[in-house]
């Protein structure tokens, strides 16, 4: 499989359908420094709502809760505060949470409108992008998704919202759009892609591994890379179809650029498994692997068995959306209808306010 290379650029089944919807957004105008100027009060609530897609906890340990339909949750241990539209957010519908290396927080929404907010604690304040394709690569740039079926991402450098577009793979001319973003241990960043595969941008130029090596499917349609996740060994993970490919460090660094590698089969192990995607992941203190299904619950792989771990309520298999490793090591699943889940060592359970967590200060 040969490296394709391009030098730095200057001045669809009915289940992706669902998903591909949840994720879609609309090209984005805001205006600078455009926000509610009086600091804001979110109103205190007992429970999140249940749409819980996104979580993030920040440097002080406080957990931010982020909703497709009910906006954002802050949660110190204490207190649940409840913000939307009514307090600065721009839509109800988020899709990312960062944040900066001064603690400010930053919420994606993509639907109705595609807009990035910052928020310091105290105002919500929009971003403002400028269409300049100032690729770089900075230590303390946050980078963004941008809007479906849009070949662009969004890199954040503290002053100026930049709003760029990845070049195509070489050959390769259908269009396509971004729907993750992974920086590795050498600092590179990974873009995600449907229906093309997957790009890394080393801050000088973009090498791409395409649709057709991410997966082993030709002519079903594509999934897009939804996940990026390197391992422990350096070995990269991608949500493949029918098997997950492993590209190993030492190949990274060779002429050839990456090797796929058959690895676990299916989730369950299995080589002729239908159990071959999964649309998050993360690695654990103990440098396990974890995958988010869709329908099938999630599945830990220790570089020898493989455990499954269905989540439930009310003795039915919920939907679930992403995994999320916080500061202590506990994991985390945003679903799409039954709230955020905690793993307590066995299994996971719905998280309710004034569960045991750590409290913050």
């Amino acid at each position: 499989m040969a490296q394709i290379s391009t030098n730095t650029m200057k001045p669809n089944l009915l289940l992706l359908s669902i998903l591909t919807l949840l994720i879609s957004c609309s090209g984005q105008t805001a205006d600078q420094k455009s926000s509610n100027e009086q600091s804001v009060m979110g109103d205190t609530v007992q429970a999140p709502g249940n749409s819980i897609m996104v979580i993030y906890q920040d440097k002080k340990g406080v957990y931010w809760f982020g909703s497709w339909e009910t906006g954002v949750y802050r949660y110190d241990g204490k207190s649940l505060v409840h913000y939307t539209t009514e307090h600065g957010l721009p839509n109800n519908s988020i899709d990312e949470i960062k944040e900066d290396g001064s603690g400010n927080m930053y919420f994606t929404s993509c639907a109705p409108k595609s807009t990035i907010v910052s928020f310091d604690g105290n105002t919500f304040t929009k971003l403002s992008p400028v269409l300049d394709n100032a690729w770089k690569h900075q230590p303390g740039d946050l980078w963004f998704r941008h809007a479906y079926q849009m070949e662009k991402v969004y890199r954040f450098d503290g002053d100026t919202l930049h709003v760029l577009t990845l070049p195509k793979p070489p050959q390769l001319s259908v269009p396509f759009e971004i729907y993750s973003i992974y920086q590795d241990r050498k600092r590179n960043i990974w873009f995600g892609a449907n229906p093309v595969g997957v790009c890394r941008y080393d801050g000088n130029s973009f090498d791409w591994i395409t649709e057709e090596d991410v997966t082993e499917f030709r002519d079903e349609g594509a999934n897009g890379v939804r996940s990026v996740l390197e391992d422990p060994n350096g070995d990269f993970w991608f949500n493949t179809e029918y098997r997950y490919s492993v590209y190993d460090s030492a190949t990274l660094a060779s002429n050839r650029f990456y090797t796929r590698h058959e690895s676990i089969g299916g989730l369950d192990g299995k080589e002729d498994s239908a159990l071959d995607e999964y649309l998050s992941s993360v690695t654990d203190n103990n440098g396990d692997l974890w995958f988010v299904t869709y329908r099938d619950g999630v599945w830990k792989y220790d570089g020898t068995d493989i455990t499954h771990y269905p989540v439930q309520e009310n003795g039915k298999d919920i939907t679930l959306f992403s995994i999320y490793k916080d500061n202590q090591g506990d994991l985390w699943l945003g679903t799409h209808e039954n709230g955020a889940f905690r793993f307590n060592g066995n299994t996971f359970e719905r998280f309710s306010p004034g569960s045991a967590l750590p409290q913050t200060n």
